[in-house]
């Protein structure tokens, strides 16, 4: 059970979920899954996310930035963790110190973390990041041999990990994908032939995990599938994967407006009859597109926003429900009665992605774990 919120919208997580997708991930993958958390656990909540899936057998933890692995660390967090991004010019210390895995992909990130190791009089565990068509951060995989071959011959310095990311594995057409696991193959067998492979090679994040076997390594990444959110349209989560996350809130006005009242910034919509109208505590300042074409569950029945979209509310045509009354549980994301909206859903309504919509639910909203 969640606690009791009083909030006027909140978002409730599902630590179970988390738990029980990170055990069905590693056993339909056979091995080993670095659950990714950067982004506040895509919005679910980084501290709890990863706890939950540290207890749950994950390998690994997974971040975009120094800060979210120093936070996981003062909460205790003894997992191996990665930093797949840069590391600050300045903040090699830091790292060093709490014992984080860096990504590199250049001779002067080698040189600082070495010099940082040595400072410290410590060892600095390292993975090498090959760009092999995301385009983006990573060494080009024939100057990955030429670095990884002096991260290996160095003191203090120990190569943990050499890995990549894919750019397409979400869609239909493998054949990028392939170009990019071709790629990535042919330097681990450099590696190995040198003797110098390190003991982790990964590639496959949510969508590749499931759609690419020969690209699982010694381990998976995985952010949204964890979570239980489909890597996209193209690339669906197996049976049994649920979602974590539930956004709700509560009616805090209902009223019948006669003809011709106009509702919301602009009078952007008018009623046309007596019309029952719901106000919802909930706007774009909480993450919720200023869209059109958005429906929120109330009763158990989909009902439609009408009016622009506000800061801190929306309002919902309740014709449809007319029991609603104020303080009824209104739901965003999840199911009630029967029906349900998915981030994927609102993703469709908004034009983007599930990623980017719990990602953008806004920090003042609270957060409630269950599990």
């Amino acid at each position: 059970m969640y606690p009791s919120s009083g909030f006027s919208n909140w978002v409730e997580v599902d630590l179970h979920a988390v738990d029980g997708n990170v055990r069905r991930l590693a056993a339909q993958t056979g091995g080993p899954v670095m659950a990714v958390v950067k982004a506040n656990g895509y919005g679910h909540g980084l501290i709890e996310v990863a706890r939950a899936a540290a207890a749950a057998g994950a390998h690994s933890l997974g971040v975009a930035r120094l800060e979210e692995a120093l936070a996981l660390r003062a909460a205790e967090l003894r997992s191996p963790i990665l930093v797949l991004g840069g590391i600050p010019d300045g903040r090699w210390g830091e790292a060093v110190a709490d014992d984080v895995q860096v990504a590199l992909w250049s001779q002067e990130q080698f040189q600082a973390a070495a010099a940082a190791a040595r400072k410290q009089s410590r060892t600095v565990h390292v993975q090498l990041k090959v760009d092999t068509g995301m385009s983006r951060l990573g060494v080009d995989p024939e100057s990955a041999f030429t670095l990884a071959s002096m991260i290996a011959a160095a003191d203090g310095v120990v190569l943990e990990g050499v890995f990549t990311h894919f750019a397409r594995a979400d869609e239909p057409d493998p054949s990028a994908t392939e170009t990019q696991l071709a790629g990535f193959q042919s330097l681990l067998g450099r590696l190995e032939s040198k003797k110098i492979r390190p003991p982790l090679a990964h590639a496959a994040n949510s969508a590749a995990a499931i759609r690419f076997p020969e690209a699982r390594f010694d381990l998976v990444r995985s952010g949204v599938g964890i979570l239980g959110l489909d890597p996209s349209e193209a690339c669906r989560l197996p049976e049994g994967f649920q979602p974590a996350l539930t956004w709700k809130a509560r009616l805090s006005l209902v009223r019948v407006y006669p003809p011709g009242t106009g509702v919301g910034y602009g009078h952007a919509y008018v009623t046309t009859r007596e019309e029952r109208i719901g106000v919802v505590p909930v706007g774009y300042g909480d993450g919720y597109r200023r869209s059109e074409g958005n429906v929120i569950l109330v009763g158990g029945r989909r009902v439609p926003v009408v009016g622009r979209v506000c800061m801190d509310q929306v309002m919902v045509l309740l014709e449809d429900v007319p029991e609603a009354a104020r303080g009824d549980e209104a739901v965003l994301i999840g199911e009630q009665g029967g029906e349900a909206i998915s981030a994927g859903d609102l993703a469709r309504a908004w034009g983007t992605i599930s990623y980017e919509v719990v990602c953008g639910i806004a920090a003042r909203v609270p957060r409630v774990y269950a599990g």
